[in-house]
């Protein structure tokens, strides 16, 4: 999130770490823009933040051409801010899943080949594998699964690379290592992305009341974890690192089973 407070703290951390694999996490809704807010008016409220109104918000991009010009500029502000990092762009995500809008999602599929053709978040989770872990049904919206599906087409039309399964949204805030070892066992094939929260502590500006930051964090640093992964000759990294996996298996003619 390039225009949260702590950016550069988090930079100077992830260049003591190069094998660490970072991406940019696009936001537009519920935090502090990269532009002047005086740039940006029709997105942000009276104390210069993104509208959390994300329905009334993603409206204007859609209908409104002066609120579309300017998340434009806004977006691509952002992607500048990550390039002036020096960091390696691994990925591309959205706060809250907002670059699944339509209008949005266009920005980032043109800037793609400018800024390096990363891989970009396609949240579509498998309902039968949850049900393979848990046998009560985990909450989705059906809308967001059409959207998401929609974009995963749009990228593939363009190019743009994007892993075949996301896990992280049904049990948002809440990846226990009960359900992280219940997904390693019954990954799909494919490249997949998990994706949680992990902290230190739960006591944060921002911090959602209900997310189990610190168990998320015990849960990925488990040995356990490790040893799963081994044994089930199961690939894990970024998502640079799951490109190659699928090139690998192309050449091998053998699909990928990886976790990004």
């Amino acid at each position: 999130m390039v225009g949260a407070p702590r950016t550069a703290a988090a930079v100077a951390l992830a260049r003591r770490l190069p094998s660490l694999k970072v991406g940019l996490h696009l936001t537009l809704t519920d935090a502090e823009p990269v532009l002047p807010a005086t740039a940006v008016p029709d997105l942000v409220d009276a104390r210069g933040r993104f509208r959390s109104d994300m329905a009334r918000a993603g409206a204007a991009m859609f209908f409104l051409p002066r609120a579309k010009r300017q998340m434009r500029a806004e977006v691509r502000a952002q992607f500048e801010a990550y390039r002036a990092t020096g960091l390696p762009l691994d990925h591309v995500t959205g706060h809250k899943h907002f670059h699944l809008h339509p209008s949005i999602s266009s920005v980032i599929l043109e800037l793609a080949k400018e800024f390096g053709n990363p891989p970009v978040r396609t949240p579509l989770e498998p309902r039968g594998v949850l049900a393979r872990i848990e046998t009560q049904e985990p909450s989705h919206i059906s809308v967001f699964r059409a959207v998401a599906r929609l974009q995963r087409e749009r990228l593939r039309r363009a190019g743009v690379p994007a892993p075949d399964h996301v896990f992280g949204l049904a049990w948002s805030g809440a990846m226990t290592q009960s359900r992280l070892s219940g997904l390693i066992a019954h990954l799909p094939e494919g490249v997949s992305e998990i994706y949680a929260h992990p902290a230190t502590s739960g006591r944060f500006p921002g911090a959602a009341p209900d997310y189990r930051y610190e168990e998320e964090l015990a849960a990925l640093l488990s040995p356990d974890l490790r040893r799963q992964l081994n044994e089930a000759g199961i690939a894990s990294g970024g998502f640079a690192d799951a490109a190659t996996l699928r090139r690998g298996a192309a050449a091998s003619s053998k699909r990928p089973r990886g976790v990004a």
